[in-house]
């Protein structure tokens, strides 16, 4: 197999970029700090655990609604910078936001994190979509497996700096209030989001794609249109389509709310943030191990290895009780973590056509985002039902067993 040429470098530095903003938004600190803040609002640990679902939900609702035609749109040569400039843009700025909000006003602070959270995800549709742009098919697992990898060190040197000032001022040790030094971690991870997306912007260009015409937005519906009208000629695709909608959405769901479910499990935060830092260093030799025994296995065998080994932690989940069932719970989910979303990424992109690539990643996008409103809401709903966090954690099992089962459907490929 290859070297990795400076663009493929170049794709692989995004997800080092933009994974501060899924360790320290999405996973870690700002769950704990809205928890936080809705507490001192009266709000109980069952109820902002469910408006943290919730928020999750909308944001991947909304993005599932406009990723499709954007996707398509995209399709024509010279827009999908464009519009990956735009969604890069719009979770930088609104991130920088956040640490102006008064920490009594959590309700405000759920919204600004919706909005980061299109913007994040938009981003990302074009991102995976530039995969087939940057690399050859007998090389695509091994870069997308390597931008999961590199993604998962690269998040943990702002999560390291965030952690440091925010457990320093908890000891006195810095002049600034935790509450201050959590905003802070914000500010950090604009810049370390921004400062390493400069390669992708330079050195990556879309190479396949149409021809502009008059009327993009009309011409794009239609081809949208013709697309699902013709969805049985890409059989393979839409079914696998429809396994991932399932069992991505119970990866999605733990990374979304294990932050939540431990700290109701009455893990202190500074436990938590140093668990989940110990996953990303778990997550990094498996993601390029996934990679590397995808070329052996085929990478749909890999997959299936994946949503075996959720499965378990699922049901293992459901009986967790301790700090130690807890950090063996994250060592598990670093196992597959990034393996999984990798091999899915590259399986995807060697069977989309690729000068449609933004119009099938869209649909990539929207089966893995309206994916994530399910899971989400479903623990959500199941946690408020029973009172308890570990009943919705463990419903969620069902998402990958069926998407288990679909994926045996899948005609077999060769690469």
């Amino acid at each position: 197999m290859s070297k990795l040429t400076r663009i493929e470098k170049s794709w692989i530095l995004y997800d080092w970029a933009n994974s501060a903003y899924t360790l320290t938004i999405t996973t870690t600190i700002l769950p704990l700090y809205f928890k936080s803040v809705a507490g001192d609002a009266g709000i109980s640990a069952g109820d902002s655990t469910a408006y943290w679902g919730y928020a999750n939900s909308i944001s991947t609702l909304i993005l599932a609604l406009i990723a499709p035609i954007l996707g398509t749109i995209a399709d024509y040569r010279g827009y999908k910078k464009k519009f990956f400039s735009f969604f890069v843009s719009l979770g930088l700025i609104f991130t920088a936001i956040m640490p102006l909000i008064p920490s009594n006003l959590w309700f405000l602070l759920l919204v600004l994190y919706i909005i980061t959270a299109v913007g994040f995800s938009g981003a990302n549709i074009f991102y995976d979509s530039f995969l087939v742009d940057v690399t050859t098919e007998e090389n695509m697992d091994k870069v997308s497996a390597n931008g999961f990898a590199w993604g998962y060190i690269g998040s943990t040197i702002p999560f390291i700096i965030c952690m440091a000032l925010i457990l320093l001022s908890e000891k006195g040790a810095i002049p600034i209030s935790k509450s201050e030094a959590t905003k802070a971690s914000f500010i950090i991870t604009v810049l370390w989001w921004g400062l390493f997306s400069i390669p992708i912007f330079k050195n990556v260009k879309q190479v396949y794609g149409i021809d502009v015409e008059p009327n993009i937005v009309t011409k794009s519906f239609k081809r949208l249109i013709n697309t699902f009208r013709n969805i049985r000629q890409h059989r393979a695709l839409f079914l696998f389509l429809l396994a991932y909608f399932f069992y991505i959405d119970g990866v999605d769901t733990i990374i979304k709310m294990a932050t939540s479910y431990g700290s109701d499990l009455g893990i202190d935060d500074q436990s938590l943030l140093i668990i989940l830092l110990a996953t990303q260093f778990v997550a990094f030799p498996f993601a390029l191990l996934y990679g590397k025994l995808s070329q052996r296995f085929k990478g749909k065998k890999m997959l299936y290895v994946g949503i075996i080994t959720y499965t378990l932690i699922c049901i293992y989940a459901y009986f967790m009780k301790t700090k130690l069932d807890f950090w063996i719970l994250a060592m598990l989910v670093g196992t597959s973590q990034g393996g999984i979303q990798a091999l899915s990424r590259s399986y995807f992109g060697k069977l989309v056509p690729k000068e449609k690539s933004n119009e099938f990643f869209g649909f990539y996008n929207i089966f893995g985002k309206f994916a994530a409103i399910m899971g989400p809401a479903m623990v959500a709903f199941v946690t408020q039902i029973t009172g308890k966090t570990n009943n919705g954690v463990f419903s969620i099992i069902l998402l990958f067993v069926l998407g288990g089962l679909i994926l045996t459907k899948v005609p077999e490929k060769n690469s």
